[in-house]
């Protein structure tokens, strides 16, 4: 058993004896949802672009046992906190609980999950029943490692499971951004569910968000994925997000005037931004040339995986970054000094800030030979540079969401 199995292992236990503690009763399934990091492709979901990123093994789990009555009590282990709603009484969007609490993440998804799915997909609302859900998460909280999208994946797979109904992962996905959206209020795109829904170790995806498919993207036994926490805290729901999505919309008006039918940066090249550049502000033209050739360097980076070539890719990850900081005017001085001093550091291919920005981590492309030693030097080279510790981690990348095996003596307390 590896350390990060270990680990996974001890939380198991202890979530299912604190779940049988606060609901009186032993749980009868046990599923989790992962964090992720991006590697290319940032803030091109919401313009039906592509994006890179990876499933990671910190992870959302919960304890579920489902009740007679029509009662959603939830438990955080991490808040020490229990709240419960009567699902007759799921009120509109944000109407229940206070913006920014934790509960607003799984109360969404059953809100969401209630309602009929749009876009033709035919599937009609799910029945979620009453239930007992007990939360264990260690995707770091603001790190922009998607803590928010774990929840919310975690807890639609707790509730299909208990309402015997299924649903695709990509319309998985689709329901818990929808949470996110229209009940949070935080106008995230989709990659972040997707990928907690779909994710296969090993692998980054390339995931297209207009067609709602994905290809997988191995990333080599000799390389290592490093991310490390600025300790900067990030917010989705921060009006920095919402404010560069409407600079981003505001681009693609002006683009669709010129090209009549295409409605989204996916569609648009650099000469179409150009031409239609007097018609937006300079900072719509910034944020939107950002966005295209961040969703070129996804389709670029699964050319350079497939052909071996890791310093092609690791350098797409560094222009990655200094169009997120430049045009996207969406990094940090902090992240910007661990992103320099991680490609002075040997074995380093690559390094950019993944996540929506303004704080949270960095990702580098590191030679396995040197992963450890890089983590030991990043860390010190940066409390010497900003007198902070950063979190450092050398990456293991995970399954998708999924039902976990449930100790048989557990079900017998």
């Amino acid at each position: 058993m590896t350390p990060v199995e270990r680990k996974q292992a001890e939380r198991e236990q202890t979530l299912i004896a604190r779940h049988h503690e606060v609901m009186g009763i032993a749980p009868t399934g046990l599923y989790q949802a992962p964090g992720r990091v991006n590697l290319l492709g940032e803030h091109t979901d919401y313009s039906g672009g592509f994006c890179m990123p990876a499933a990671l093994s910190f992870n959302t789990l919960i304890a579920a046992n489902q009740r007679t009555d029509n009662i959603l009590r939830l438990h955080s282990l991490d808040f020490h906190e229990t709240v419960e709603l009567d699902l007759a009484n799921l009120l509109p969007p944000r109407a229940t609980t206070g913006k920014g609490h934790w509960s607003a993440y799984p109360f969404g998804v059953a809100w969401s999950l209630a309602q009929p799915l749009a876009q033709g997909l035919g599937l009609s609302g799910v029945k979620v029943p009453g239930a007992d859900l007990t939360f264990s998460g260690n995707v770091p909280l603001g790190s922009g490692l998607s803590s928010s999208a774990s929840i919310e994946v975690a807890t639609a797979t707790a509730l299909l499971a208990l309402a015997h109904a299924q649903m695709p992962k990509p319309q998985i996905a689709l329901a818990c951004q929808k949470a996110e959206n229209d009940y949070v209020g935080a106008p995230c795109g989709i990659m972040d569910q997707f990928i907690s829904a779909a994710g296969v170790r090993g692998n980054a995806l390339a995931i297209d968000t207009r067609a709602l498919t994905a290809e997988l993207a191995p990333i080599p036994d000799k390389l290592r994925l490093v991310v490390c926490n600025s300790m900067v805290r990030h917010s989705v729901g921060g009006g920095e997000y919402g404010e560069r999505r409407r600079e981003v919309e505001e681009a693609a008006r002006a683009i669709s005037l010129q090209k009549l039918g295409d409605r989204q940066l996916r569609d648009a090249t650099l000469q179409d931004l150009e031409k239609a550049r007097p018609n937006m502000s300079h900072n719509a033209f910034l944020r939107a040339r950002h966005v295209i050739t961040d969703s070129q360097r996804v389709l670029d980076g699964v050319a350079a995986l497939r052909a071996g070539d890791a310093t092609a890719f690791g350098a797409l990850m560094t222009a990655a970054h200094a169009s997120f900081r430049d045009d996207f005017a969406a990094s940090c001085k902090q992240c910007d000094i661990l992103a320099d001093l991680a490609l002075k550091i040997p074995g380093c291919l690559g390094s950019r800030l993944t996540g929506g920005g303004f704080g949270g981590c960095t990702v580098s492309l590191v030679q396995a030979t040197h992963a450890e030693q890089f983590v030991e030097t990043l860390r010190a080279q940066y409390l010497q540079a900003t007198g902070v510790t950063a979190q450092a981690f050398i990456c293991e990348i995970a399954d998708g969401a999924g039902p976990l095996p449930l100790p048989v003596s557990k079900l017998k307390v």
